[in-house]
């Protein structure tokens, strides 16, 4: 499906029959592109704003779970050349996914579900995380991602979280995760009171879930669609097998801020500002400082998010360790889904963003990783409670390279809400779930409100807020963007 626009932006839909297109995403979507508006107004009004006078959004593409957004729709892949639409990253920076695979089965979790429960509940949110970090760590990890880490990790004693940190393996993992989990920046942005002093803290910001539909959760394979491939990935039947989806959180806040502050400083002050808000950044020479900055700050929380996600995965192995006996406890991939990369597409040199969209790239343009055989994982979650997928990139030019990174809201968090009360009531019924609210503690019974506020955070995120996984993924193997290996279901889910 081609999207009529105009700007005569080549848009192309990656939807089947079965996935309606929201009216207001649609419209949404047609107000960004009026992007190429506001950039050749710029080239008449502002000589030298871009160095590239054939600046533009080149293509945009679509994945299947499409939905509306704040500003630029949720599924959005865009390529553009001379500048970077920051917007189109938005402040979850390096929002992504991460899965172990594990030699645990269904009973083993089952058959300590209580305990389980009670440990996790202990380690995310009852003080039982314990990550001391030096200044000198977490200025690393800042700045350089996981590779930070391994690097100042050597001087530090096995203490806390440290004791599930295994530094050989975490050198192989590096070879696991998109870009190795590190960009390497020169300093940190107006960080200094999350960096704290050089003595050992005990880190708070590390190993944050973040709300929304943000989640650690504990699955079990329950069909295996490409055994080749699982075969290669070590997934099993009836395995069980641990996704984590975060980002940023409170540094890409962080990060997002002192970027649209900057872009609004340096659109010209003669011009009305773009009608739907959204401001690009030049590659010129006018502007390399802001330019330099803005990688910067980027980079500092995508570094940051990469971070996060391994401490989540960490805490989990601990929540698990203190009842199961030993397992293994290994990654199989970790990739972002809101991020921009420096790409070159069919010989044009531009910058590729992600706006809640994975990478989906080919076996062959994977060459020299683990994935050179396979193609890169893809990891599609329903929503909370529902059916995920773990697939295989094939590397479709037209999409950009993309797939989705969920099953796409079907009702606004508001309206979710006001669903029935008793369609919650059922399906909170068969479903484990730790939150830091736990709703059976007696001082907790007592407080309607508190639980009516748990409530409504939970029935934002209930499966019957979002669209049908199964058109998703079927959307997906049509259009050949990826191919499922695996099927899993949820047995209990962390929200933060």
């Amino acid at each position: 499906m081609k999207f009529k626009n105009s700007n005569d932006i080549p848009v192309r839909f990656f939807v089947n029959d079965d996935i309606k297109l929201e009216k207001n995403a649609l419209e949404e979507l047609n107000h960004f592109l009026s992007v190429n508006e506001a950039v050749e107004t710029l080239k008449r009004h502002a000589p030298g704003y871009f160095a590239n006078e054939d600046a533009k959004i080149e293509e945009v593409a679509i994945t299947p779970d499409f939905h509306k957004g704040s500003g630029i729709p949720v599924g959005t892949t865009i390529f553009t050349k001379g500048f970077v639409i920051p917007q189109a990253v938005g402040n979850d920076i390096n929002c992504g996914m991460r899965l172990y695979t594990t030699s645990l089965k269904e009973k083993d979790i089952r058959s300590n579900l209580k305990q389980i429960e009670s440990d996790i509940r202990h380690v995310f949110f009852e003080g039982g995380r314990h990550i001391p970090m030096t200044r000198i760590q977490r200025e690393a990890i800042l700045k350089e991602g996981l590779i930070g880490i391994l690097d100042s990790q050597k001087a530090m004693v096995r203490d806390g979280l440290w004791e599930f940190y295994d530094r050989k393996q975490q050198e192989k993992d590096l070879l696991k995760v998109n870009r190795l989990g590190s960009f390497i920046t020169d300093k940190v942005d107006g960080l200094d009171s999350y960096l704290g002093s050089a003595a050992v803290s005990y880190d708070s910001q590390i190993g944050s879930i973040g709300g929304g539909n943000h989640f650690v959760e504990i699955q079990k394979v329950v069909n295996i669609r490409n055994h080749a491939l699982a075969s290669e990935w070590n997934l099993k039947q009836n395995q069980i097998v641990v996704m984590i989806h975060t980002g940023s959180v409170s540094i890409g806040h962080h990060a997002g801020l002192n970027i649209k502050e900057m872009l609004k400083g340096m659109y010209p002050a003669s011009l009305k500002h773009p009608a739907n808000g959204i401001y690009v950044l030049p590659h010129s020479e006018q502007f390399a400082s802001e330019w330099a900055r803005y990688w910067n700050l980027l980079h500092n929380a995508a570094n940051f998010a990469f971070a996060n996600r391994l401490f989540l995965g960490l805490m989990l192995q601990k929540s698990l360790a203190r009842s199961l006996k030993e397992f293994e406890y290994q990654l199989l991939y970790d990739a972002p889904h809101n991020f921009v990369w420096e790409e070159t597409i069919d010989g044009t040199p531009g910058y590729i963003h992600h706006k809640g969209s994975c990478t989906a790239k080919s076996a062959e343009q994977m060459m020299n990783t683990p994935f050179q055989y396979t193609g890169e994982p893809v990891f599609i979650p329903g929503s909370m409670g529902a059916k995920s997928y773990i697939l295989a990139g094939l590397g479709n030019r037209d999409s950009l390279f993309s797939a989705s990174h969920g099953a796409g809201r079907s009702l606004s968090r508001g309206d979710s809400v006001k669903v029935d009360d008793a369609l919650f009531r059922q399906f909170i019924a068969k479903f484990n779930i730790v939150t830091p609210i736990d709703p059976n503690r007696n001082d907790i019974k007592s407080r309607q409100d508190i639980l009516k506020k748990w409530e409504e955070e939970l029935k934002k995120e209930a499966p019957y807020a979002y669209k049908d996984i199964n058109a998703i993924i079927e959307s997906h193997e049509e259009h050949g963007m990826a191919q499922v290996v695996a099927e899993v279901e949820p047995i209990l889910t962390i929200k933060g």
